[in-house]
């Protein structure tokens, strides 16, 4: 089917009529039932996260790797096991009340679609879409089916990032003009695609694995179960890794849209993997925040972030291994990633923290430094969500603009030191050349 087809054939069915979120969620005994697609690697921390949650029953668990399936299993013995999402869901759809989809990244519109396309709730890691056309369909969806949704950026709950978005709403910097930020993360691959094909590991259904996505020949070492964020078939690269974090307080903080202009200084595209260093460029309309447009500045890969006089803190100290750097009219306020407090910066010298200029005293909450609890938070807070007891912070109707940004700049990589101009309104580029990346078709499987 194409993916075209696809989206329009799902999101007609999101004209269904509409009920509160937590009536499609809630469980007949005040429970969650959690159906997990993807349990290896991230997806096993995701697992244990949602399921540490006391009103929380995994019911079923689905992995194209039977190693990371059985594994889950020994943890959740009760829980059926499948291989095949698109299997499970059809035949657990009145047995589940939620789904987390934490698979490779080209794998989670489809899974998350069809999942709303029952009616449950979904927890989507980040970033949300492989492709454009995706984030806004998905989007779409959750908003006429009214439906509970979060992007798996856990540090979005965390202190330190809820507090560096109330002072800078606070004004603490004043208006913010430029926004810098890096992370020395190489997701990339410079190198030939490789030839020939290895044995597919007993393991793995490699036919389930690509999904989707074009069928390819397996090659030990490239695809999974970790590489395949390097490569424009399956993940985003640096930028749709890290940046999705980093990118998202300045973002929620700056009450940011979709970008005017993208332009990705990088090397030319091979057709298969990302470029391993990216500085991207993005223009964005003006907020309240901000002044009349902001620009934004990202680096990553080995050796990033360029020096700049935006990054020179005070007694020549080295920045942050990752961050983002906020320069307003009134300062700069820098934020390591991660779980470092926010630091503000005043004519070269470190200046304390005033939290007194945020008036919600309540909304800043208390400093913890143990990611155990704190990685928690996102996760419960979508739980409780499901069952009417909360609100989402990083809902799709967020998320996938966010997502929008980011994936316009991995865009910008495939036409190097060239400016891009996006309309939101008709979702196009003025360069047409680019527009045929913003989509792709999906394979039968």
């Amino acid at each position: 089917m194409k993916k075209r087809d696809f989206l329009k054939s799902t999101a007609a069915l999101g004209l269904t009529a509409m009920l509160p979120s937590s009536v499609w969620a809630l469980s007949k005994n005040g429970r969650l039932r959690t159906a997990h697609i993807g349990v290896g690697n991230m997806g096993g921390n995701d697992l244990a996260a949602i399921s540490s949650h006391e009103l929380v029953d995994v019911v079923a668990l689905c992995d194209v790797d039977s190693k990371a399936l059985q594994t889950a299993k020994e943890l959740h013995p009760k829980a059926a096991t499948y291989k095949d999402y698109r299997v499970m869901l059809k035949e657990m759809k009145n047995d589940i009340d939620a789904v987390i989809v934490s698979t490779p990244d080209h794998t989670h519109a489809p899974a998350s679609m069809m999942a709303m396309d029952l009616g449950k709730p979904v927890y989507c890691q980040k970033p949300l879409t492989h492709h454009v056309a995706e984030a806004r369909a998905m989007r779409k969806m959750a908003k006429e089916k009214n439906l509970v949704t979060q992007m798996g950026i856990q540090v979005h709950s965390f202190y330190d990032y809820k507090l560096a978005t109330l002072l800078i709403q606070s004004g603490i910097i004043g208006k913010v003009h430029t926004v810098r930020a890096w992370s020395p993360k190489n997701w990339g691959f410079n190198g030939p695609e490789p030839k020939g094909s290895d044995p597919v590991p007993a393991n793995l259904d490699w036919n389930l694995w690509l999904g989707t996505s074009a069928e390819r020949p397996y090659k030990e070492g490239y695809y999974h179960p970790a590489n395949w964020r390097k490569l424009l078939d399956y993940g985003c690269g640096t930028l749709g890794d890290m940046g999705v974090h980093i990118f998202d307080t300045p973002y929620n903080a700056l009450q940011l849209d979709v970008p005017m202009t993208i332009k990705n200084k990088c090397r030319k595209p091979t057709g298969f993997g990302f470029p391993e260093n990216n500085t991207v460029t993005y223009t964005f309309p003006g907020t309240k925040y901000t002044g009349d447009t902001l620009k934004w500045v990202w680096y990553d890969g080995p050796g990033a972030p360029k020096k700049h006089k935006d990054l020179k803190l005070p007694n020549n100290e080295e920045l942050p291994g990752q961050g983002a750097m906020f320069i307003g009219e009134k300062g700069r306020l820098l934020l390591p990633h991660f779980m470092q407090l926010p630091r503000h910066i005043v004519d070269g010298e470190y200046k304390e923290l005033d939290l007194s200029i945020i008036k919600d005293q309540e909304a800043i909450g208390e400093p913890v430094r143990d990611y155990g609890p704190e990685g928690n938070k996102h996760y419960h807070q979508f739980v409780d969500a499901c069952l009417g007891k909360d609100e989402c912070s990083a809902p799709f109707d967020y998320s996938a603009r966010l997502t929008e940004t980011i994936l316009l700049g991995v865009i910008a990589g495939r036409f190097p030191n060239k400016t891009l101009h996006w309309d939101t309104n008709t979702a196009q580029f003025s360069e047409p050349e680019a527009n045929k990346f913003l989509d792709a078709p999906y394979r039968d499987f």
